[in-house]
């Protein structure tokens, strides 16, 4: 999908550019950030444009806020303001300036008495009802804000939210330069030639709590891999498909037959563990052990095997390319997390292609300090996951084609 990119842009000395980034970072109860690898990925967009003298407007949404900034104030931007003037600092100390409003006046007089090279961030667009809404009255109103929109959220590129669909839109109509970042060129030049050209052989490893989640990222896969493994809790719904014993292993009931059709579709590219990390209860005092073939009655499985572990290990090492996303146990606790760590290893020790598809798998990834050893670390979870299913986003179809 061939867009054009900041590259493109011309003369753009003193020009308000509408930056759309994605700045939800995980945090904890009081607010603080938890990782800032969201902010940091928009910092080589952002610097190319201060560095042509650009005047930049960034927008994002954080979190799921009630609507009131006072009543959720632990969305208020101004922690991810104060972080991104100290990474903007590091690369040539330009200002961040953070209004604690995202339309309506006062916003458009910052907007213009923006200085160049200096950099104003909008409060959470969730704090207005017309993002999520797609309003294109509140779209118009952000419009107004900037001469070029910029799409450099690409974890957003699924979402019919106004800042990603009706503002682009509404500048389209103005006759305003609609082109994406870096990270968004970059995740669809990697994407695209993942789908159209892998190094063979194609390995996939997906994980997570639900086969639901995936139903159509499993599907497309299944007619492009050679093998798929199989972990996380997903891997129990499968193996009551088969009619093996689960336990108390967290599966989806209703999901039963969906995983028989998807191992029928699979014509023996799905695999799944051949021993299992289990325990009698997931609270405090536990006693894990493992099992090979189907798990006991009353036992909880959390993590895979070591035999499977060894076994996934060795297909990445052979791969031409291996797709990742999700963990593949109860990874966020550290006596279940041997398997996602074993994964992540292997993927940065081999010689293969390897792609981290976003979410919980990209934090495991940077965790561990292995995200700059694999070949592309996505930042989209179900931008990700759509893209490679091949559902189309309106927001790309707003950005000006090459």
């Amino acid at each position: 999908m061939a867009k054009k990119t900041i590259d493109d842009l011309r003369n753009i000395r003193d020009s308000k550019i509408l930056v759309r980034v994605d700045f939800n970072v995980p945090q904890d109860a009081a607010g603080n950030i938890t990782n800032d690898r969201r902010i940091r990925a928009a910092i080589p967009t952002l610097t190319r444009l201060l560095e042509a003298d650009a005047r930049l407007i960034v927008m994002s949404h954080l979190g799921r806020p009630k609507g009131d900034p006072r009543a959720d104030a632990r969305f208020n931007m101004y922690r991810v303001a104060s972080r991104l003037q100290e990474l903007l600092r590091q690369e040539g100390d330009y200002g961040v300036h953070y209004i604690h409003q995202v339309v309506g006046p006062e916003a458009e007089k910052a907007a213009r008495n923006l200085s160049r090279g200096g950099v104003l961030l909008l409060e959470n667009l969730r704090f207005h009802p017309g993002e999520q809404a797609g309003d294109p009255a509140f779209a118009a109103q952000l419009a107004r804000l900037g001469d070029v929109y910029v799409n450099d959220a690409f974890g957003t590129c699924h979402r019919s939210d106004a800042s990603m669909v009706a503002v682009p839109a509404a500048m389209k109509t103005q006759g305003k330069p609609r082109v994406v970042g870096l990270l968004v060129a970059k995740e669809l030049q990697i994407l695209d030639q993942l789908l159209a050209n892998p190094a063979r052989p194609f390995l996939a490893i997906l994980g997570g709590a639900k086969v639901s989640d995936k139903i159509g990222f499993i599907k497309s896969l299944l007619g492009r891999v050679e093998r798929m493994l199989i972990g996380g809790a997903m891997t129990y719904t499968f193996m009551q498909a088969q009619g093996r014993g689960i336990g108390n292993s967290k599966a989806e009931a209703d999901k039963v037959d969906l995983a028989k059709e998807l191992l029928r579709l699979g014509q023996g590219k799905i695999a799944l563990p051949v021993d299992h990390l289990i325990v009698d209860r997931i609270e405090p005092p536990r006693t894990a052990r493992v099992v090979e073939g189907d798990i006991p009655a009353g036992a909880i499985g959390v993590d895979i095997g070591p035999k499977t572990i060894a076994q996934y290990t060795q297909e990445i090492a052979t791969a031409g390319t291996a797709i990742w996303n999700g963990p593949l146990g109860k990874f966020e606790d550290e006596p279940f997390n041997k398997g996602t760590h074993a994964v992540a290893e292997a993927m940065a020790q081999s010689k293969t292609v390897t792609i981290v598809g976003g979410g919980e798998t990209a934090e495991a990834v940077e965790d561990l300090g292995l995200d700059a050893k694999m070949k592309h670390v996505s930042t989209g979870g179900g931008a990700f996951l759509e893209y490679i299913e091949g559902t189309p986003f309106a927001a790309l179809a707003q950005i000006e084609d090459v």
